[in-house]
């Protein structure tokens, strides 16, 4: 075992998006989770950092030249992006990504759920140790980084695709004080022009913060108005955390269901004095713990191998489902959390809002605390204050759970995940659609039924710059539905930040604003010019949301990233292994966001291996040089955005909601790749955006493959449809914009399946200048019509005589 890791990890150059732990998230989470510094030495220097684009501070690779120690135990804890720590947050992700300076990859899985901790240091060199459960290790050999994900997700399962609409925009707020705040968020944003879909509810919209419950007091007209959101093409997400108090319907309901939850192992260790409070909790075992709601709660065990559980949770969002019909569903607090454990004087003593109960006490000492103070308690207690245990801010280890089969020792790291596969299947019962969930706590697998969104971050540029990081981390862990808080959760943002972080989370699969109960709103219509480039930001993303949903059609379809990082596509170019803030979409489309305040340029690496085009406001459609160069950015531009030549991007006119946009046109962006070639390669998935799907191979979608080949004499678009849908209509493809356009064409030879067709020309232009080219004409090919076409024309100058082409004189084959 010591030698085969030694030989894996004697590389030039480990990656380090990925010897992950906590979430890893160096996104929103602590970036020296994942990050290394760039000094002390060997490092790059500061200049070389600056110049690729990375901070003094942070880049993407571990520091092999100290030791370094990251635990692995899911744990309520906000991420710290500003400070060096190593501290375990939301998540478990025993899985490492390496490269090697050849471009070759390979991966690992470490499969184990109980307290882990990985330490990092010269050589390089990796010491893994866990305290308890089986192991199972499975290698990946890749050898290109797409194909390592690929293997780990034959492992892990494909991810979740999500409903059409859950690529829109999103708001949410915890600290709104009632709907009428709810009401007047989303009509300024609306009326400020921000293309817009989701609209959420936090734990405000409960009777005191109990699930499945309504105030109706300041919530009392929700289940209209998400009739009104639904009339306008918007969509409802309403948050549920595992949580149960134990004197409510619910928990009422779940005893008579036989519902497991976590519980003291004996009826000995059962505190009497909390639990005789509570008539339904008295005669069990079950382990009350302390949440947001105002009496005690408890957790149910999501692990429960009968239905009974499962049974339960499905009734009570099919219940609440047919109150309030909301769309998507986002579960919280699921490491478990809970209040004050062990603590003699809890935060929530000190909180106006939370009345001062017992807190749950564990055996820390005594014959029954050998699982509560194991021998070694691993980083993940050694980090934090005196009076830490793995029971902190969360339940006992000894406790039982899968009805007395297991430990909570053992399975606490899982409980997100089995919380994510129990709602991923009551939501598709209780709504009847795939809806979207997002999950704060996540293990191996969970990207097959949850999204993510990367904590509760802060509004500061350190957390930012993490954002771009934690998502190209969590593609690589199998759940590329994902984003941040986008503006901060905690603290008060910036205009100048806020406006900053909009850009970039527009690029985002998952792109919420969010923010909690301290401080002003910072919804972007709050500030003028934030909403503008919210506006411009959104309306690009919403062009281009036929690209980012077919990238997600086939990552669940085949496997693999969405966004990723730029060595995932250029390996063999050590410089991409060294770019922190930039992300691709796919293969095609490079993103470069502005990390850093008060600047209005960003210095972009481009690969030398491709042709690259911009695609935002400076030069538009223009060929950029490779390697490095400064690129404006100012506020009231896109963020510097490049579309790779050899490239075909599917496109739709951009709406006010998903729902409008739909029924737009469709168009088709075409780079050429002029110095390699003159063909360029792209795909369309579509669906009904909203079906469950059981088996993609009874599935009912589209999905067409696009083929333009440029020659002298003439163009060819081959658009071949390898499956049909039926009773599926799509809109006609109205438009096709292509860059690098090298001829002249004579748009009067235009010919669909060899027939004539008319070209708008009032509405398409080549710009001989520009070599763009723009052909634009209503129902130009009507996708609904067959299964092939071929769209051509010829060029100006170029005539076809006798089976020859005589262009300027001369003849050619």
């Amino acid at each position: 075992m010591s030698r085969w890791l030694d030989k894996i990890f004697v590389l030039t150059g480990i990656f380090a998006l990925l010897v992950t732990s906590q979430e890893a998230h160096l996104s929103t989470e602590s970036p020296s989770q994942v990050f290394i510094d760039c000094y002390p030495q060997p490092g790059p220097s500061k200049e070389l950092c600056e110049l690729r684009g990375c901070t003094w501070k942070h880049v993407t690779k571990h520091d092999f030249s100290k030791y370094t120690t990251w635990g692995m135990f899911s744990r309520d804890e906000n991420p710290t992006s500003a400070t060096n720590n190593t501290y375990n947050l939301y998540s478990v992700h025993p899985f490492y990504m390496g490269l090697e300076k050849d471009g070759k990859a390979h991966g690992v899985f470490i499969l184990n759920s109980n307290a882990q901790e990985v330490t990092t240091g010269p050589g390089p060199h990796m010491i893994y140790r866990t305290i308890g459960g089986e192991l199972e290790i499975f290698y990946f050999p890749g050898p290109k980084p797409e194909d390592v994900i690929k293997q780990y997700e034959q492992v892990i399962g494909k991810p979740m695709l999500p409903a059409y609409w859950a690529f829109g925009f999103q708001l949410c707020r915890w600290g709104y004080q009632g709907l009428e705040e709810v009401k007047q968020v989303v009509a300024r944003t609306r009326n400020a022009g921000i293309p817009f879909d989701v609209q959420y509810a936090d734990i405000d919209y409960m009777d005191r913060y109990k699930d499945f419950t309504l105030d109706t007091q300041k919530w009392g007209d929700l289940p209209e108005y998400t009739n009104f959101l639904h009339e306008n093409g918007l969509h409802l997400i309403l948050i549920f955390d595992p949580a149960i108090q134990v004197d409510d319907d619910s928990f009422a309901r779940a005893k008579r269901q036989n519902v497991a939850f976590i519980e003291w192992p004996r009826k000995d260790l059962v505190p009497r004095e909390t639990q005789e409070k509570y008539p339904l909790a008295n005669d069990t075992n079950i382990m009350l713990g302390v949440v947001w709601p105002d009496r005690h709660v408890a957790f149910p065990d999501f692990l429960d191998q009968t239905h009974f559980t499962n049974d339960w949770w499905t009734n009570e969002l099919a219940h609440f489902h047919s109150k309030v019909p909301y769309d998507g569903i986002w579960i919280d607090m699921n490491e478990p959390t809970n209040f004050g454990t062990n603590e003699e004087t809890p935060w929530y003593y000190n909180f106006l809002d939370h009345p001062s109960i017992e807190p749950l006490k564990c055996p820390i000492v005594g014959a029954d605390s050998n699982l509560d103070v194991p021998p070694y308690q691993t980083v993940n207690v050694y980090q934090w204050p005196e009076n830490t245990y793995l029971s902190t801010k969360t339940f006992c280890m000894l406790a039982s759970t899968m009805r007395g089969q297991s430990r909570f020792y053992d399975t606490k790291n899982l409980y997100g995940w089995s919380e994510s596969v129990s709602t991923y299947k009551a939501m598709r019962k209780a709504t009847g659609k795939r809806g979207a969930i997002i999950s704060r706590s996540t293990y191996p697998s969970s990207g097959r039924y949850v999204g993510h969104w990367l904590g509760d971050n802060h509004a500061k540029w350190d957390d930012l710059r993490t954002t771009v990081i934690g998502v190209q981390e969590f593609n690589m862990f199998g759940i590329p539905y994902v984003g941040s808080d986008i503006c901060g959760f905690k603290g008060t943002t910036t205009e100048e930040l806020c406006l900053r972080w909009q850009q970039l989370g527009a690029f985002h699969s998952f792109s919420r604003n969010h923010h909690y109960w301290k401080g002003p709103a910072q919804d972007p219509a709050v500030w003028p010019r934030v909403a503008k480039a919210t506006k411009k930001a959104n309306l690009f993303r919403y062009h281009h949301l036929p690209y980012l949903f077919s990238l997600h059609f086939a990552a669940s379809l085949h496997g693999g990233t969405v966004m990723r990082p730029p060595f995932f596509e250029f390996p063999q170019d050590e410089e991409t292994h060294n770019l922190s803030y930039q992300f691709l979409w796919g293969s095609s489309l490079m993103i470069a966001p502005v990390v850093q305040p008060g600047v209005d340029s960003v210095k972009v690496y481009l690969p030398k291996d491709s042709q690259w085009y911009s695609v935002y406001d400076y030069s538009y459609g223009q060929v950029q040089p490779s390697g490095y160069e400064t690129y404006p950015a100012p506020m009231d531009y896109l963020i510097p955005v490049f579309v790779r030549g050899g490239h075909i991007l599917p496109r739709q006119r951009p709406g006010m909601t998903t729902t409008e946009s739909r029924k737009n046109e469709l168009q088709l962006l075409i780079a050429l790749e002029t110095e390699k070639g003159t063909s360029a390669h792209g795909e369309l998935y579509w669906d009904d955006g909203e079906s469950i799907i059981d088996d993609f191979a009874t599935y009912n979608y589209h999905h067409w493959e696009f083929t333009f080949t440029l020659s002298k004499s003439r163009a060819v678009l081959n658009i071949t449809q390898t499956r049909t849908a039926t009773d599926l209509p799509v809109p006609t493809m109205d438009n096709i914009e292509i860059l690098g356009y090298q001829y002249t064409p004579d748009l009067s030879t235009v010919k669909l399946n060899d027939q004539p067709v008319a070209i708008d020309m009032k509405h398409s232009l080549y710009d001989s200048q520009t070599k763009i080219l723009n052909i634009t004409t209503m129902g130009l090919i009507n996708l609904n019509s067959g299964r092939k076409f071929l769209l051509s024309w010829n060029h100006r100058g170029a005539q076809m005589q006798n089976g020859y082409l005589r262009n300027n004189n001369i003849v050619k084959m």
